[in-house]
């Protein structure tokens, strides 16, 4: 009986086993056929050459590839399931083979995802750099075309220097923004050079290239051009504003000088008055040669300027002429009346006293002066510079105020040079009178120099050492960005430490910089004072933007110190508890003669793995 009975039961074995074989079977071909398939598709679409239209169309061919993936995951999931279902009814050997034929069939679905990926973002890559590519050439080319219209028409004439200035100053603006786009052009055409090494196609070969760097410079050398001429048409009108404002001031002095000699409560001797007037005739002749020279000037100026502009200029020019003369022909009849009334001089010694009252006067008043600013040689406050600054500014001031004494002094010497007397004495003392206010004028004059290049030093020096530590602060934060390495956590923490305590006494003297913008323009031209004071104002941004950053990048490396401390404490147990299971695994290693020790070392091997 038992042997009519087992064929039976191994036949029906057989047809149990059967139908979960072809089902696998048929769902691994279905899906190895589905995956030669989409690779085929894949390939054919590989590609990044091509003429954009053609990029599009792979671009849209792999998008519908990319759609598929779901369809070829349900094919290796009813793989899975069909291997599992066939792996329940067959024998260990064959097992094995359907295992085999499971990762292999895995590993061609991992490559296939991984394909479709890739060549999906590869194209879509150099689709997307295409697309930002054109983008940004037409925005260059309607930059171009906008500077274009701009630069195109002529110079127009202007009506004076106010406007010439203003027209040379928006030149520079567009000259400057020129310049500035050869960055954003240079970008551009690396831009190209890779997206041509990708996609070949003549859109963005080199001729392209460099038809765009052409057109380019014929902007810049057009803008440079107009620059040049603005620039030389306004300095020749600037000389020329100059020398005409020199002129008026002189004009207006020697007016000055004759209303004196004119007014008859100034109390000036007949020599005097008659050696100013005889000083200003001199000066009207030099004048009228002064006055050709701007006539002749004053051509090229009004070639560059309007009509309206140059009538202007022409009838300044005839006003001034006018004055010249007037104040000619009033000092020539103010001359002849006082050589016809002068008769007799004033006695000798009587202008000497009164010189040599006025040279212990004045020597006095030097020696007050002189005592007011004592130089030393300590170490000294910004405060204190300050101090000495004005101290010294206001000495200099009192001192300039002297100089109409000490040219009086000189004048009053002349005058008694006229008589026969011996003045010897007298002209020593004046001379040493002199000496000392030149001295101590130079020495004023050079102590308040010094204070004043050590303040400048002292209010540029945090912007410049600034701008040396900004630098490495900023690597600082890059290098520290990612790090996790616990060997060098706490360096860089210390090194944070040391950059926060540098910010902080830039913080201070920058504010101490803003606090004195009323003092700066006291030192620095006005243009340079207030451009001090905006560096110094975003410096103080950008210090305190680094400072922020600092302390955040301290607040994680403390935090990460914290975590390596804690994990160290957690994991030294830990590697213990696995060098004794490790022990234990070696000692069971060992061959075992019979089943029954095997049984007992399974066992104990299960307990441990439970425990575990």
């Amino acid at each position: 009986m038992v042997q009519n009975f087992c064929p039976v039961f191994s036949g029906s074995l057989n047809a149990m086993t059967q139908q979960p074989q072809d089902e696998f079977d048929n769902s691994v071909e279905k899906a190895v056929d589905w995956m030669k398939t989409i690779q085929e598709r894949l390939k054919i679409n590989d590609n990044t050459k091509g003429p954009r239209s053609a990029l599009e169309a792979r671009l849209r061919e792999t998008e519908k590839i990319c759609a598929l993936e779901p369809e070829g995951r349900l094919k290796i999931d009813l793989v899975l399931m069909k291997a599992d279902a066939l792996l329940q009814c067959i024998s260990e050997e064959k097992k094995h083979e359907v295992l085999s034929k499971l990762k292999d069939i895995k590993a061609m679905w991992e490559e296939t995802a991984i394909y479709i990926t890739h060549c999906h973002s590869r194209i879509e890559w150099v689709w997307l750099h295409w697309s930002e590519y054109l983008k940004a050439q037409d925005e260059f080319y309607t930059w171009i075309h906008n500077m274009k219209v701009m630069l195109e028409p002529d110079i127009e004439l202007q009506l004076g220097l106010k406007e010439k200035q203003w027209q040379f100053s928006h030149a520079q603006v567009l000259l400057s923004d020129v310049l500035n786009q050869a960055t954003l052009l240079e970008r551009l055409l690396e831009e190209a050079t890779s997206l041509y090494n990708r996609i070949g196609d003549p859109s963005v070969d080199e001729d392209i290239q460099k038809k765009m760097r052409k057109e380019y410079e014929e902007i810049k050398n057009e803008a440079q051009r107009r620059v040049g001429l603005l620039e030389k048409i306004t300095k020749e009108h600037e000389r020329y504003k100059s020398n005409i404002d020199q002129f008026q001031l002189w004009l207006t002095q020697v007016t000055e000088r004759l209303n004196c000699c004119l007014n008859q409560e100034v109390k000036l001797a007949t020599e005097n008055r008659i050696k100013a007037l005889q000083d200003i005739a001199k000066d009207v002749k030099s004048g009228e040669k002064k006055l050709k020279q701007l006539e002749a000037q004053s051509g090229g100026v009004m070639q560059n300027t309007s009509p309206l502009g140059a009538e202007k200029i022409k009838a300044e020019l005839e006003d001034l002429k006018k004055a010249l003369e007037k104040l000619k022909v009033v000092s020539a009849e103010e001359e002849e009346q006082l050589l016809e009334s002068l008769k007799s001089e004033n006695a000798h010694h009587t202008r000497a006293r009164l010189l040599e009252a006025e040279v212990q006067e004045f020597r006095r008043g030097l020696h007050k002066l002189g005592k007011s600013c004592q130089p030393d040689d300590q170490v000294r406050s910004e405060d204190d510079l300050i101090a000495l600054w004005r101290k010294c500014m206001a000495t200099r001031a009192a001192l300039t105020a002297e100089e109409s004494k000490v040219e009086r002094l000189k004048t009053q010497l002349k005058e008694l040079f006229r008589f026969s007397q011996d003045i010897q004495p007298l002209s020593d003392s004046v001379i040493r009178a002199i000496r000392e206010y030149q001295s101590l004028k130079g020495k004023i004059f050079k102590m308040s120099a010094e204070a004043e290049t050590e303040l400048r030093q002292r209010f540029q020096n945090p912007l410049r050492e600034l701008q040396l530590w900004k630098p490495s602060a900023q690597r600082l934060l890059d290098t520290t960005a990612n790090v996790s390495d616990p060997a060098l956590t706490d360096a860089f923490l210390h090194q944070i430490e040391h950059f926060l305590t540098d910010s902080s006494r830039f913080k201070e003297q920058l504010l101490m910089i803003q606090l004195k913008k009323d003092f700066l323009s006291n030192i620095f031209e006005e243009e340079r004072a207030k451009s001090l004071l905006a560096d110094a104002t975003q410096a103080a941004e950008e210090t305190e933007h680094l400072h922020k950053g600092l302390l955040q990048r301290k607040t994680r490396l403390q935090a990460l110190i914290s975590q390596h401390k804690d994990f160290n404490a957690a994991f030294e147990p830990l590697q213990k508890k696995l060098s004794a299971l490790r022990v234990k695994l070696e000692a069971e290693k060992q061959p075992l003669p019979d089943l029954a020790e095997k049984e007992a070392r399974l066992q104990r091997l299960q307990a441990s793995d439970s425990k575990s």
